[in-house]
């Protein structure tokens, strides 16, 4: 059977880190399995606020990347405002937290830069697209965004080139995404976003959404959406298996970037009356940080019991993160707490899934994590008022652990691994 060609536009490539470049080095993974061929188009030169080599390993070996420059304004503002570095990762201070450096740095992003400071890339990846797909034959071009920029790459294509297949992938959502109102818009900004968004939405002959919310959201935007969630690659769980380690202390662990934005102050609060009130926890409780955490998070600690508490390792590799998963006793996810947030599944739950433990979450009310939680017997989800359940789910895992009881017992949870993903988007593909 001969390979069909299908080519990824996408920003996030290794050796990017976070979880925004894993989605489409799976599929491009997994594909090949199922009769597509992909080509990657990425940047040559991006500025990335994330970098992690160990993500290389899983390019595959024959894949053909092309690239092209880009020029985007970070580095520049950068150089006048460190936050940038947050925004640039859809990261912002907010409230008191917010200088006016800050301030004037976002109403400049939101306001000169429509969608994102990527748009720079989009006039000529069309220009040098438009040629090498019709030279190589590409039946099929995905965007993934964010940057949604790149939707526009593929909203010209699909202008210019007759027959051609596009799938808009949109890993979170455009002008719901919940740092979107701190853009600090106008109203002819604001106005000129959504037209673009309603644009892609109309004109995209598939558009994939990451949540079963978002996918609904979308169709009634007028997108022909279809969900496909991120995952778990089997791969990754079974190596880094086999460095679990049994542990003095009973952990909670975040793996991943914490800004301030979804900071579950609440859970700080119970954690701190634990260890004030009940010496036992005391004892044997640890909160572990395994990523990048925002600064004003870590400042609050300064004041509380659960400071001597906190084991702060930093940014780590992906394989590293996957094996501080494993040697964790439960696992926290947070979202944003607006209810217009509770499609965001952020991708580490799958992963979270894959270890068996325990996980924690903390987001709105009868959100899709919740959904996945329930349907995979893997967890507890919370909104940020609610404390008592909390702190008794958590006295009793604390109990359960002491007596040598806390079990990995997760169900149904295959239908998230990479490979059965991938062959449903395959499935996609063969009917275009």
């Amino acid at each position: 059977m001969e390979e069909k060609k299908i080519l990824i536009i996408t920003y996030y490539w290794p050796p990017a880190g976070g979880p925004g470049v894993q989605r489409w080095l799976k599929f491009a993974k997994y594909l090949p399995q199922s009769g597509w061929k992909p080509v990657v188009y990425t940047p040559e030169n991006p500025s990335y606020p994330l970098l992690d080599e160990s993500l290389i390993k899983d390019v595959p070996e024959n894949i053909e990347i092309i690239k092209t420059k880009i020029w985007e304004p970070y580095q520049l503002a950068e150089k006048l405002n460190k936050s940038n570095k947050k925004f640039k990762a859809g990261q912002f201070d907010v409230g008191q937290n917010q200088s006016w450096k800050s301030k004037i740095s976002i109403w400049v992003r939101g306001n000169f830069f429509i969608p994102d400071a990527r748009v720079f890339w989009v006039r000529p990846s069309v220009h040098f697209l438009e040629q090498y797909i019709e030279k190589n034959k590409i039946e099929v071009v995905i965007t993934s965004g964010p940057p949604h920029s790149l939707h526009l790459i593929g909203l010209n294509l699909k202008h210019r080139i007759a027959n051609l297949k596009w799938i808009a992938d949109f890993r979170d959502p455009w002008t719901e995404i919940s740092y979107y109102k701190h853009l600090r818009l106008t109203k002819g900004s604001d106005r000129k976003h959504r037209q673009l968004e309603t644009a892609v939405f109309k004109k995209a002959d598939i558009t994939l959404a990451t949540s079963y919310t978002d996918a609904e959201n979308f169709r009634k935007r007028g997108a022909n959406a279809i969900c496909i969630t991120n995952g778990f690659d089997e791969t990754d769980s079974v190596s880094s298996a086999v460095t679990e380690t049994k542990s003095d202390y009973f952990t909670l662990s975040y793996i991943g970037v914490l800004e301030q934005l979804r900071n579950p102050e609440n859970l700080w609060n119970v954690l701190n009356d634990l260890i004030e009130h009940n010496s036992d926890f005391a004892e044997y409780f640890q909160l572990k940080f395994a990523g990048r955490v925002d600064d004003k998070i870590l400042h609050h600690f300064d004041n509380t019991s659960l400071r001597n508490h906190i084991n702060n390792l930093g940014y780590l590799s992906h394989d590293q993160a996957l094996v501080e998963m494993q040697n964790s006793d439960l696992l926290l996810i947070t979202n944003f707490p607006n209810e217009s947030s509770k499609g965001i599944i952020p991708g580490k739950i799958f992963e979270y899934l894959a270890t068996g433990k325990q996980i924690i979450s903390f987001g709105p009310d009868n959100a899709d994590v919740a959904t996945i939680l329930n349907e995979t017997q893997s967890g507890r989800h919370f909104n940020y008022q609610d404390s008592d359940r909390m702190k008794s789910f958590i006295m009793e895992k604390f109990d359960l652990w002491k007596k040598g009881l806390l079990q990995n017992n997760t169900q149904n949870i295959e239908k998230f691994s990479r490979k059965n993903l991938t062959k449903k988007l395959a499935e996609i593909l063969d009917q275009l």
